[in-house]
C-alpha cells in the first residue's frame, strides 16, 4: 500500500472505532415527537413595569423553570428563542391544560389594606381597586403594600385542628416581614368585624383571601412573626397550585402561548419503528443496486455506506442533537445521498479506463477520485447551503432536519473519500481484481453508457423544444395553485389541529354533526389514517379543546389525543413570512455560489431550473390536495439542494470538456457532457428513490407527505437539471460575449508551460 492509502485506512479505522464506542455507550436524545410530550412556545409581552427584552425574558424563563420543576416533570427543557420567546418541552405530558395554566399565569400576588365596602360605581374607577371578596362582596382596596416578591417560601397544608381545611403557609423575607407587620398593625387599629380590619390578598386581580386580623393583635403592633397563613375554601389541588405559583414567584412579564404541540408516545414509537424499517429496507435495496451495477467496487461502496450510517449516528449522539421525526427522515434520506459521491467516482474511473487503453485499474481509480473531486465538492456544498438555510430560517423540527442533513452530508463525504477510497485502492492492487473485468465493475463501461454511445442522441438540436415543455409544466402547476389553491397547514395560517383516536369507529359526517351540536360548527374534520380523526379549527384554547374531545367521546367512546398542534395567528404570519424569505435566500445564495464557481450563464440556468422545480412541486401538492406545512418546507429546501446538485455535476462536465475543446460549439459540448453524466444521474437517482419509496410506503402517515414531496422533487429535479437548465444555458450563451473557460489544470494533465506530469502510479516503463 502507498503511504496515502495507509493513512486513509488508519484514519477510517480510528473514526469507526470511536463511532462504535459512542453508539454502544451513549443514547440518542429524542425529540418530543418521538418520545411523546408537549412543546410550547411562549411569547413574552411588555408590561407596565418591564419591557420584553433579552434580560427580562431570561428572568421570566428562570421563574418558569422553578414552576415546572415543582410540577415534577421529568427532564424538562426550557430555552430562550430570540429576544422574547421561550421554548418549553415537557416529556410525557399528554394533557397540557394544567401545565399551561400553571406556566402561563402571571401570578401577581399583592397584599392590600381594605378601605371599606366597595360599590359598583367605584368598581370602574381608576382611582382605586375594587374587587369582590371570597363571598362576592365588593371591597375597596388601598395600594399594594407588599408583593409576592417578598415571599420566601410557600406550602400547602391541611389544618385539621382548627378545622380550616387546606391552607397555604407563607414565609416572608426579612424586609417583607417588617412590611407585613406594619400592614397588619394598621389594620388592627380598627374595631373587630370592621371591614377595615381585614387584609386582602390578591392574586392576578382576584381576592383569594381577606382574613380579619385577630383581636389579640394590638394597634400598630401587628403580627411579629413575619409569617402568615392564607385560609379559604381551598381544595387540595387548588391549595398546592396556589402555593406553587406563589413560591415560583411572579413572572416579570406576562406570556402568551403562541405554539403548542402534543404528541402521544404511541405515535412516536410507531414513527421510530417505521423509519427504522424504511432505513433498513431502503439501505439494503440501495446496497444491492450499487453492487449489481459496480460489482466488487459497488460492494465495497456498500460497506462504506454501512460505515457512514454508524459514523453519522455517532455524530448525532455525541453532539447531543435532538433527533426529531423530520431529523430521522433526514438521516434516512442522507443514506441515499451518500451513494452520490461513490457513483461520481466510479463513473469517472470507468471513463478513464475506457479512454486510455492499457491503463491499470489502480491508475483509473486514482484518476476517477481526482477528476470527480470538484463535482463532489460543489454538489455537497450546495446541499450544505440548503441545510444551513433550514437551520437558520426554519423553526422547531425543521431545524433538526437541517442539522441532521448537514451531519449526513459531511459523514457521506468522509465515507466516500476516505473509507471507500481506502477499500477500493486496496482491492485495485489485486491482480485477480484487475484481470477479471466482470469482478471489479470498473473495467466495463456499463449498459447505460454503452447504449448512449451507440445511439448518440442529439438532445439539444432544438433547445427551445425542451423550454416549451418546461413552460407547459409550469403553466399546469400554476393552474393547480390558482384553481385548487394551496392548502396551508396551521403552521402558516394559525389555528389548532388535533388528531384523536376513538375506541369505536366514527365516520367524518357523524363527527361533524356531533361537533356542530357542541358549538364547534367551524371545525374541519377529516380522516387521519388508521381510523383516526383530524380536527382543524381556528383559535381554540385548552378548555375548549377538552370540551371538543368530550363531544367526540359521546359518539366514539374512549377518545385519546394522538397529536395536537396550536399555532397563534401572529406566529402563523411570521412562519409564512419566514418561509418566503427562506426560499428567496435559497435562490440568491445558490445563484451567488454558482456564479463564483461557474459562469454567470450556468448560474442563471441552474437557478431557473431551481425555480421550475419549486413551482412544479407546490403545484403538484395543490392538485393532490396535500397540506403545505413546515415539513413540506424542509422537503422543498432539500429538493432545491438536490436540484442544484444535479445541475452542478452537469455544468462541471461542460466546463471541463469546453476547456479542452474551446473551438467546438457549446451545443456539441453540452450534449456530450449530458450523455457522459446520465449514468451518474440515473444511478444516484435510483439510490435516493429506493430510500424515499421505503419511507413513503413504510414511514406511516407522519412521513408520507415528506417522502412524497421528495419523490416528486427528485424526479422533477433530475429532469430539470438536464432538460431545463442546459437549454436555458445554451440560450443565454448565444447572447453572452464571455470567452470559453480555460483548460482545467490538474495532476496528471498539463502544468506550467505545457510539460506533462507523470501519473504517480506510472513508473515510466513502456513496451
Amino acid at each position: 500500500m502507498t503511504r496515502a492509502t495507509t493513512v486513509r485506512a488508519v484514519l477510517a479505522a480510528a473514526v469507526l472505532l470511536v463511532s462504535v464506542l459512542i453508539t454502544l455507550t451513549m443514547s440518542p436524545r429524542l425529540g418530543l415527537d418521538l418520545q411523546g410530550g408537549t412543546r410550547m412556545v411562549l411569547q413574552a409581552k411588555d408590561s407596565a413595569t418591564a419591557k420584553a427584552d433579552r434580560e427580562s425574558t431570561d428572568r421570566t424563563l428562570e421563574v418558569l423553570r422553578r414552576r415546572i420543576d415543582s410540577l415534577g416533570v421529568a427532564e424538562p427543557t426550557l430555552t430562550r428563542s430570540g429576544e422574547d420567546r421561550i421554548i418549553v418541552e415537557l416529556p410525557d405530558v399528554q394533557d397540557p391544560r394544567k401545565a399551561a395554566e400553571v406556566i402561563g399565569r402571571t401570578a401577581q400576588l399583592s397584599f392590600h389594606v381594605v378601605r371599606g365596602p366597595g360599590t359598583e360605581q367605584e368598581k370602574g374607577k381608576a382611582a382605586g381597586l375594587t374587587l369582590p371578596d371570597e363571598e362576592g362582596r365588593l371591597l375597596a382596596l388601598g395600594q399594594a403594600r407588599l408583593t409576592g416578591a417578598g415571599v420566601k417560601d410557600a406550602g400547602a397544608s391541611f389544618d385539621a385542628q382548627q378545622g380550616a381545611g387546606w391552607t397555604v403557609d407563607l414565609d416572608f423575607h426579612k424586609e417583607a416581614g417588617r412590611d407585613w407587620t406594619r400592614l397588619t398593625g394598621e389594620a388592627a387599629c380598627h374595631p373587630a368585624q370592621d371591614e377595615r380590619r381585614r387584609v386582602a390578598i390578591v392574586l392576578d386581580d382576584r381576592v383569594i383571601s381577606s382574613p380579619q386580623v385577630a383581636p389579640s393583635v394590638g394597634c400598630n403592633v401587628g403580627l411579629p412573626s413575619g409569617s402568615t397563613q392564607i385560609t379559604g375554601s381551598f381544595g387540595a389541588d387548588e391549595a398546592r397550585d396556589l402555593a406553587l405559583l406563589i413560591k415560583g414567584g411572579a413572572l416579570p412579564l406576562p406570556v402568551e402561548i403562541v405554539e403548542q404541540r402534543t404528541v402521544g408516545p404511541t405515535l412516536g414509537a410507531a414513527a421510530i419503528d417505521a423509519s427504522a424499517r424504511a432505513a433498513l429496507i431502503g439501505a439494503a435495496a440501495t446496497a444491492l443496486f450499487i453492487t449489481f451495477v459496480y460489482r466488487l467496487f459497488g460492494a465495497l461502496a456498500a460497506t462504506a455506506l454501512a460505515a457512514y450510517g454508524v459514523i453519522s449516528y455517532a455524530a448525532l449522539v455525541a453532539l447531543g442533537v435532538t433527533l426529531t421525526l423530520p431529523g430521522l427522515a433526514g438521516f434516512v434520506l442522507a443514506i441515499g445521498m451518500a451513494v452520490d459521491a461513490n457513483v461520481l467516482v466510479f463513473e469517472r474511473a470507468r471513463e478513464e479506463y475506457a479512454q486510455r487503453s492499457g491503463r491499470s485499474l489502480r491508475s483509473a481509480m486514482t484518476a476517477g477520485f481526482r477528476n470527480a473531486w470538484s463535482a463532489v465538492a460543489d454538489s455537497n456544498v450546495t446541499t450544505l447551503i440548503a441545510a444551513g438555510l433550514l437551520f437558520f430560517l426554519g423553526s422547531g423540527p425543521v431545524k433538526g432536519f437541517g442539522v441532521t442533513l448537514a451531519i449526513g452530508v459531511l459523514a457521506s463525504m468522509f465515507s466516500a473519500l476516505v473509507i471507500a477510497r481506502a477499500l477500493t485502492e486496496i482491492a485495485s492492487r489485486s491482480r485477480f481484481v484487475g484481470d477479471y473485468r466482470g469482478v471489479n465493475g470498473i473495467a466495463r463501461p456499463g449498459r447505460v453508457r454503452t447504449w448512449l454511445a451507440r445511439r448518440d442522441p442529439q438532445l439539444f438540436r432544438s433547445p427551445r423544444r425542451w423550454l416549451l415543455i418546461s413552460t407547459v409544466l409550469i403553466a399546469v402547476a400554476g393552474l393547480g395553485i390558482v384553481v385548487r389553491g394551496v392548502d396551508l397547514g396551521v403552521e402558516f395560517t394559525g389555528g389548532r389541529l388535533v388528531e384523536y383516536s376513538t375506541s369505536r369507529p366514527v365516520d367524518v359526517e357523524t363527527a361533524r354533526t356531533v361537533l356542530a351540536g357542541a358549538g364547534f360548527g367551524d371545525a374541519e374534520v377529516t380522516t387521519a389514517g388508521a381510523g383516526d380523526l383530524s380536527v382543524r379549527t381556528g383559535d381554540l384554547d385548552n378548555h375548549e379543546e377538552h370540551a371538543l374531545r368530550a363531544a367526540l367521546a359521546e359518539a366514539g367512546g374512549d377518545t385519546t389525543k394522538v397529536r395536537d398542534e396550536l399555532i397563534g395567528p401572529s406566529l402563523g404570519d411570521e412562519l409564512r413570512r419566514n418561509a418566503l424569505i427562506a426560499l428567496a435566500v435559497a435562490v440568491l445564495v445558490q445563484l451567488a455560489y454558482l456564479a463564483v464557481r461557474f459562469r454567470w450563464t450556468f448560474a442563471l440556468a441552474s437557478v431557473a431550473a431551481l425555480v421550475h422545480d419549486v413551482i412544479l412541486l407546490v403545484g403538484a401538492f395543490a392538485w393532490l390536495g396535500r397540506t403545505v406545512d413546515g415539513i413540506f418546507l424542509a422537503a422543498l429546501l432539500t429538493v432545491i439542494g438536490y436540484s442544484v446538485n444535479d445541475s452542478v455535476v452537469v455544468f462541471d462536465r461542460v466546463r471541463e470538456l469546453w476547456g479542452k475543446a474551446r473551438r467546438e460549439s457549446v451545443t456539441t459540448i453540452a450534449n456530450r457532457a449530458v450523455l457522459q453524466t446520465v449514468p451518474r444521474t440515473v444511478n444516484t437517482g435510483m439510490g435516493a428513490l429506493f430510500i424515499l419509496a421505503a419511507l413513503a410506503v413504510l414511514g406511516g402517515d407522519s412521513l408520507e407527505d415528506f417522502a412524497l414531496a421528495l419523490l416528486i422533487g427528485i424526479c422533477v429535479g433530475t429532469y430539470s437539471s438536464v432538460l431545463t437548465a442546459v437549454p436555458v444555458a445554451l440560450t443565454l450563451e448565444k447572447r453572452a460575449k464571455t470567452p470559453p473557460p480555460a483548460r482545467k489544470r490538474a495532476s496528471g494533465r498539463t502544468s506550467g508551460a505545457g510539460a506533462k506530469r507523470r501519473d504517480p502510479l506510472d513508473n515510466g516503463a513502456r513496451v
